[in-house]
């Protein structure tokens, strides 16, 4: 059974598309509110499932926070598919800051993964809002996934980057 969002009340909470601007436990600036540093965000669910959800083929929806976890669950994916070839953190810590830099699809765009996933925009404004989220939590996920993907010695963790030979929901990774 796939693991879903705990994130269930979209009360309260700001919306890009469809998807739900949740609070992240982040340093990096963005338009994402700032939660408690003992609370599990977002983030920490899609490192801590993915291992799991990673092995899903269909992937039914239950809130609108499951499909920020379908994206950084694929997201996380294509990181560790750039880091396959790393043999240190500091190549990998480069390989991660090159994905950074790379122009973030909103819907409706081309490269943008899961099609359907998300509402279009309705105006430049939301496709910003959303592109500067997706940015934000992509940047956020790929600093604590260097800290699962690699040891405290900077060697790489066998158990983390044999995923990144996995399709997740049968989309191959470019």
């Amino acid at each position: 059974m796939v693991y879903h969002s705990s994130f269930l009340d979209d009360e309260g909470i700001t919306k890009a598309c469809g998807c739900p601007l949740l609070p992240l436990k982040s340093h990096i600036k963005g338009p994402a509110p700032v939660s408690d540093r003992g609370r599990t965000d977002i983030v920490d669910e899609a490192i801590t499932f993915f291992r799991a959800n990673v092995f899903f083929r269909n992937f039914d929806i239950k809130s609108s926070a499951d499909k920020l976890l379908i994206y950084l669950t694929f997201y996380i994916n294509v990181t560790l598919k750039r880091l396959e070839g790393c043999r240190t953190l500091a190549e990998g810590t480069k390989a991660v800051i090159s994905l950074g830099l790379e122009k973030v699809p909103v819907p409706g765009e081309s490269g943008f993964p899961f099609p359907g996933l998300f509402a279009l925009p309705q105006s430049q404004k939301e496709a910003e809002l959303l592109r500067n989220y997706l940015k934000q939590i992509r940047e956020e996920t790929s600093g604590r996934l260097l800290s699962v993907a690699y040891r405290p010695n900077g060697t790489p963790n066998k158990w983390w980057l044999a995923f990144a030979k996995r399709k997740f929901m049968n989309i191959i990774v470019p």
